[in-house]
């Protein structure tokens, strides 16, 4: 790589400096190693592995990225620093840990890499015979809420997909997986691309991290490994089930694709059908066709679930598809808590059950970004006017529902017709037209925004939203009518008819009251119009208490 792709590279896969990946100019390394206490590459190297370990770049200028090079390397090679680095951290695991060598090709100016395994648990990591850690941009010994955070941590808590599969060699693995492989891993790095045709399969599947070392790994078998390969990490599966089912849940057809995951997320993808999707816009003839499903949001779902998917369960992934929605769902608990946090916050999530796995995926291009994709469905929905994906987090599952039409005519002219709207207002929107239960503060936010009205469970888009979308018809069958125009409704039908029963009030009122209301409200709002019209003389009850006839009592 010249240069500049090499800065490219180093933007696209360390794009900012934050509790796990620190940039340095470091451009000797006499003393830079074990120096300076709390300013030297040891007390990063503990810093990063007490969080969730990460990435420490030499070579650099802080700040900027910008390439200078280590100029001086004392005695220093990629692989004796790992030793003296080992010996000067105490428990620092030698497993992950590597330093990569970069070199610019027309300055010769080389970056080094270090890749930085999180810490044991119940093991902090030291240098200088002190623990440190990362508070935003400053390298502090460690505070004591994440001390106790790391000596309270389960006693077993290894990536799974991390762990090596003894027997198996590369032999076990597809050719045609490493091949497509090779091919998006060039896509992801261009800058590398003439790098990576010259490196043998060892080195590229050790470069995209799919392995360790020459060391198969469980995430090589279930990425990359041959059908006949998956008993290597028996009793875990590594199956995708897709089946079709009717509009009444009977199953149609069923598929199911096992290793390499790599190949088969494409045969599952060509399965789904993805019809044409028409609109017929305000102020044309001329419809506009879309696919019903955006191909990123069914590839990153399907691979959401390859990622996240618990395998010490044992369990498949699954696709269901329906007439008009798809639902995917893998095992294991969704680690950020919720989807609100990972769409307001758009970041990186800090923690993952297939650390490996998932990093890996990232380098092959299988999924698109960590901590973006989801968002990005989202949008993919919203562009369609569909209703936003919906999560269900219970049953020890993950399970995510993609709809594949407009499922309220009201809220997708809304979406039409706002597009100043931002998509957490959507979100909120979106449980609105669901009828799903809003919190107190979304409630609060809404109705001070004057998006929404009506009686708790039973909102509705208010007239604010109504006016700029042409839902006026809409606003006035859950808007309640001024009270007095209740009130002269029952004295005039009196004066037509003589005498009302409750029931002929019932029929005059039901239709004209809210929809938002239900059966209980409704009759306890006529009840209060009847008692206030009597209160006040206009009407008077002839009848019996359980069967009521109103007279009017002035003219």
């Amino acid at each position: 790589m010249i240069e500049k792709e090499l800065q490219n590279y180093l933007f696209d896969n360390y794009p900012k400096e934050n509790e796990s990946c620190e940039w340095k100019g470091f451009q000797s390394l006499i003393h830079s190693v074990s120096g300076s206490t709390g300013d030297d590459i040891i007390s990063y190297i503990s810093a990063i592995s007490n969080m969730e370990g990460g990435s420490l770049l030499i070579g650099v200028k802080d700040d900027t990225i910008e390439i200078i090079g280590i100029k001086e390397f004392h005695n220093y090679t990629t692989d004796n620093i790992k030793l003296k680095i080992l010996e000067q951290c105490p428990n620092l695991t030698s497993e992950g840990f590597d330093v990569e060598e970069l070199i610019a090709e027309e300055t010769g100016k080389i970056v080094w890499i270090f890749h930085i395994p999180k810490h044991k648990p119940r093991q902090p990591v030291l240098a200088h015979n002190r623990i440190w850690q990362r508070v935003n941009d400053s390298l502090v010994e460690i505070r004591p809420e994440r001390k106790e955070a790391i000596l309270s941590e389960p006693a077993y808590s290894e990536d799974w997909s991390a762990g090596i599969v003894p027997d198996a060699t590369i032999d076990d693995l597809d050719y045609e997986a490493i091949k497509l492989a090779r091919k998006n891993y060039k896509e992801k790095s261009p800058g590398l691309a003439l790098e990576v045709d010259s490196w043998n399969d060892i080195t590229f599947l050790n470069k995209a991290k799919i392995i360790i070392r020459g060391k198969i790994t469980r995430t090589a078998i279930i990425l990359l490994g041959k059908q006949e390969s998956e008993h290597y990490i028996s009793p875990a599966e590594a199956k995708i089930r897709w089946i079709l089912k009717d509009s009444k849940g009977v199953e149609k057809d069923y598929q199911i694709e096992g290793c390499p995951l790599l190949l088969s997320l494409n045969k599952i993808y060509i399965k789904i059908r993805n019809l044409k999707y028409s609109y017929l816009k305000d102020g044309t003839l001329y419809p506009e066709e879309m696919l019903t499903y955006e191909p990123f949001t069914i590839r990153e779902a399907i691979n959401n679930c390859i990622a996240h998917q618990d395998y010490t369960k044992s369990g498949r992934i699954n696709v269901i598809e329906f007439d008009d929605q798809l639902v995917f769902s893998n095992l294991g608990s969704f680690i950020p808590g919720s989807v609100e946090k990972v769409i307001i916050e758009d970041a990186p999530e800090e923690h993952y059950r297939n650390k490996f796995l998932t990093t890996a995926m990232l380098n092959l291009k299988m999924v698109d970004s960590i901590g973006s994709g989801i968002r990005k469905m989202f949008n993919f929905q919203r562009a369609r006017f569909f209703p936003m994906p919906d999560y269900d987090l219970s049953g020890g599952k993950v399970k995510v529902t993609i709809i594949g039409k407009v499922l309220d005519m009201n809220y997708a002219s809304l979406l039409a017709r706002n597009i100043d709207l931002s998509l957490d207002d959507i979100i909120l929107l979106d449980k609105v037209q669901k009828k799903q239960t809003l919190t107190l503060e979304a409630e609060k936010y809404l109705r001070k925004n004057g998006l929404i009205e009506g009686r708790k469970p039973n909102y509705f888009i208010s007239l604010k939203i109504s006016k700029k979308t042409g839902l006026k018809a809409v606003y006035t069958k859950n808007k309640a009518l001024d009270k007095k125009y209740y009130l002269d409704l029952i004295i005039r039908a009196i004066i037509q008819h003589d005498v009302l029963t409750r029931s002929d009030v019932d029929e005059l009122l039901w239709k004209k009251l809210p929809e938002w209301m239900n059966e209980n409200q409704k009759k306890a709002k006529i009840n209060h119009l009847l008692t206030e019209l009597r209160i006040k003389g206009d009407i008077k009850n002839v009848g019996s208490d359980r069967s009521p006839k109103w007279i009017l009592l002035k003219n």
